[in-house]
């Protein structure tokens, strides 16, 4: 956990990488996350293994058909969210399925493009009310065979929409909903479930719970902190997006120096989100706001200069580690994946993990596509 960390964990076990990574840049690190190839020649020395895990998370792009749906039905949904819908799309099976079952559908974008493409029912699952109600006014008045389901995905009766559909679909519908939808698809006579997955770390319990038989064997043991690691990977940030997370960790960090002082602790004090706006005001505001959000009264005596310059000191270690973390994100990402593909494939279904679509398109790009035997 680099927050926590006030120096590389490796000093004793791998000398040598910390030593190269203490004559790195910012930008130089920065220039080795956004090109893990590039990395993992600089550290293979170090951590041999991490080219075996490279390997082993290779997956085949998947076969695109060459089915279309025309720009007009993009109204309303951002060109990269547009983009990801049509590659998915273009990932599923060409033949006729006459009904789909669109999990956590937000206003149905997805749905849209499947009703609108291939001339079928689809019946759009979603939590929010005001969601459903936007989604059923697009679709109403452009003629599409859509039905909202205004309903919670874990309730026991969201299990029954399976049985009435052909083929379910999830894009990137988050932790425990996406893998509900796989449970449910064991647990009815649905032929053809497609999960993108997202966001693993959204779990209801402290550890990750395996669903596999294989999994459950391993001896790994994920908190949801660890499940974060595969998100940590951006591929759509800009420079200036980079600069507010420079000030925003560095501030972080800063008053997490600053209250390990003062209240004479070695362990880092997370603060809640904060406003962007309140960074502008610099980091003595920002202290004062922390500082009230953890019930703490800072003394009028700080020298808040001095703290801020050690949380930008952190921010430099922080990014040592996380340049590590790195070539771990996709072997995890690729671990969780295939312990639901093969929960798929010891409960009847046939599997094929692919990817959807560019990685520079999203890097959640992993594409589980399960159909049942027979």
């Amino acid at each position: 956990m680099p927050f926590d960390s006030l120096d590389l964990p490796w000093r004793e076990s791998h000398p040598e990488l910390c030593d190269w990574l203490d004559t790195q840049s910012l930008a130089s690190l920065q220039a080795y996350k956004e090109d893990p190839a590039t990395l993992l020649k600089a550290v293979s020395a170090w951590l041999p293994e991490c080219e075996t895990l490279t390997d082993m998370s290779s997956v085949a792009e998947n076969e695109v058909s060459d089915i279309t749906c025309d720009e007009q039905w993009s109204t309303g949904i951002p060109g990269r969210k547009w983009s990801q819908i049509q590659a998915f799309n273009q990932s599923l099976p060409i033949e006729k399925q006459s009904h789909w079952l669109e999990w956590c559908a937000g206003k149905g974008y997805l749905g849209r493009v499947l009703a609108a493409s291939r001339q079928a029912q689809v019946t759009s699952l979603e939590w929010q009310q005001a969601l459903c109600e936007d989604g059923q006014t697009y679709a109403d008045k452009h003629h599409l065979s859509m039905d909202f389901v205004h309903g919670d995905a874990f309730a026991p009766e969201s299990k029954a929409l399976l049985s009435g559909c052909d083929h379910a679909v999830a894009l990137h519908a988050c932790g425990d909903l996406h893998v509900t939808l796989l449970q449910h698809a064991v647990g009815t006579d649905v032929q053809t479930v497609s999960v993108s997955p997202c966001c693993y770390h959204l779990i209801k319990d402290t550890k990750y719970q395996p669903l596999s038989t294989v999994g459950k064997q391993s001896a790994l043991s994920l908190s949801r902190h660890d499940l974060k690691l595969p998100l940590q990977e951006t591929v759509t940030a800009g420079q200036t997006v980079k600069n507010k997370r420079f000030v925003e960790v560095s501030f972080r960090l800063g008053f997490d120096a600053l209250q390990r002082n003062l209240n004479k602790v070695d362990c880092y004090l997370p603060v809640p989100n904060v406003q962007k706006s309140l960074l502008n005001e610099g980091f003595s505001v920002f202290c004062q706001w922390a500082a009230e959000q953890k019930n703490m009264t800072l003394p009028d005596d700080i020298d808040f200069d001095h703290y801020q310059k050690m949380g930008e000191a952190r921010f430099h270690h922080v990014e040592k580690m996380e340049t590590v973390r790195t070539l771990f994100r996709r072997p995890l990402e690729m671990w969780l994946v295939l312990d639901r593909a093969i929960y798929m494939l010891e409960n009847g279904f046939d599997v094929d993990v692919t990817t959807f679509c560019e990685r520079d398109l999203t890097p959640r790009n992993l594409f589980i596509h399960a159909r049942r035997k027979g």
